[in-house]
């Protein structure tokens, strides 16, 4: 697109575009409306990232790489701050379409700014868009997406649906390598993958997708529907996580002259030890704990990203970095979107077979629990007495399935650190 229309046109599309979504957002009046806008929304704002971050590393030299990394992350990591304690506010005060209708402002705002602020778009050569590749990437994305989506309702491979999008995945991901490497000009460059730092900067910035978001999907939601906490109290906890982040690039900005490998590992470090945390908690956690395992989480990804950034793009030439760049995000992106479907499959299955088992145990024929001291004040006498407790057990089973999630989030943190050792130095 960029090569086609030119950054400052495809920047400043995207950001209308993304605004024009986010409003609509706010005005849908059904599940479906919402859910098209937001597939809208993403797909006109996943450009912007990758499009600001080559923007602001390309107006400064490639020394001054990592401080400009670190002040474009802090800029970023302002957004987690604001967006959730103000939307959590705004939500519980008004109604959840203030939470979209919030960001429109600000959106226009910055598409005015890019208009005046871009310079022109340089005359360059057009490359012809590869349908191909492209179309066989997103196939392959969309079939892995529904496998971990909809596995778990349909049974997983005992279902011919899930056989079918999982044959198609590998089909199609196979015909993309083997198209990307053949063809001329092909959507992505696989060759670039000869550069070591590149390729494991690559699998690394997959796992980081993984295991920065994840936590913001999962714990909201655990802390309202389970542990009975207001809209307004989540988003001070989320935006608690975006401080952190300011934290970490900060610190980044005291480290960067020593070893990205040094940083990269502190930082996926500091994700075991809250992963750890994470799966010690109970439905009775109080927010200060929660606030400090938000900020722990926040230091942790604001001091990876740009030890990771360096390192990645140190071997690339100017030439390579926007098509890195891209590519980069991508994996980002993807690496979230998969490992949040897999976590949340992880707790259906792990919280409906817990409730199964729970339940088997909780009988008025049961001689274990007719003493007082073990059922407490619960009543299994009388069907009100009996749906309490169901409900109850239903709590636990999924705070349950929560925490294997966590576990999940350690363990991928904890791999993060060997590909980490793998990595060349990168001269300073």
């Amino acid at each position: 697109l960029v090569a086609r229309f030119g950054r400052r046109r495809v920047m400043i599309f995207c950001v209308t575009g993304f605004t024009i979504a986010t409003w609509l957002c706010g005005q849908a009046a059904s599940l479906e409306a919402i859910v098209l806008w937001r597939i809208v929304q993403g797909g006109i704002g996943a450009p912007v990232v990758p499009l600001s971050n080559a923007i602001v590393l390309d107006s400064f030299p490639r020394h001054q790489a990592g401080l400009v990394s670190s002040i474009y992350g802090m800029t970023v990591v302002l957004g987690p701050v604001i967006g959730p304690v103000f939307g959590g506010i705004l939500a519980e005060t008004y109604n959840w379409r203030w939470a979209f209708y919030m960001i429109v402002p600000a959106g226009a705002l910055a598409a005015v700014a890019l208009h005046f602020a871009l310079p022109p778009d340089r005359p360059q050569k057009r490359l012809s868009m590869d349908w191909l590749g492209f179309l066989l990437l997103a196939t392959a994305i969309a079939c892995v997406q529904l496998v971990l989506s909809r596995g778990q309702r349909l049974d997983w491979f005992e279902s011919g649906e899930i056989i079918l999008e999982a044959c198609m995945a590998v089909i199609a991901f196979y015909a993309f390598v083997v198209h990307c490497l053949t063809t001329r000009e092909p959507f992505l460059n696989l060759r670039l993958l000869r550069h070591r730092n590149y390729a494991l900067g690559l699998i690394l910035v997959f796992i980081y997708g993984m295991v920065n978001f994840t936590p913001i999907v999962l714990l909201p939601t655990l802390l309202q529907q389970h542990a009975g906490y207001p809209d307004s109290i989540i988003g001070i906890i989320v935006g608690y996580r975006g401080l952190g982040g300011v934290v970490g690039f900060g610190l980044t900005l005291m480290i960067g002259r020593w070893d990205p490998r040094i940083g990269m590992s502190i930082g996926f470090g500091l994700l075991v030890v809250s992963g750890l945390w994470l799966m010690s908690l109970d439905l009775n956690a109080g927010v200060n704990l929660l606030l400090a395992n938000s900020v722990l989480q926040g230091v942790a990804v604001g001091i990876i990203w740009v030890p990771l950034t360096v390192m990645t793009f140190g071997d690339l030439t100017i030439r390579d970095t926007p098509e890195g760049m891209s590519v980069f995000h991508l994996l980002r992106n993807i690496g979230s979107s998969l490992f949040i479907s897999l976590s949340v499959t992880e707790i259906l299955r792990s919280g409906t077979m817990n409730y199964s088992r729970m339940m088997e145990m909780l009988s008025p024929y049961n001689r274990a629990l007719l003493w007082p001291s073990t059922m407490g004040g619960w009543e299994m006498e009388t069907a009100q007495g009996l749906a309490r407790l169901s409900r109850e057990v239903d709590r636990q089973a999924a705070m349950i399935g929560h925490l294997n999630a966590f576990g999940m989030y350690m363990a991928v943190s904890g791999i993060a650190i060997l590909f980490v050792l793998l990595v060349r130095g990168t001269p300073r």
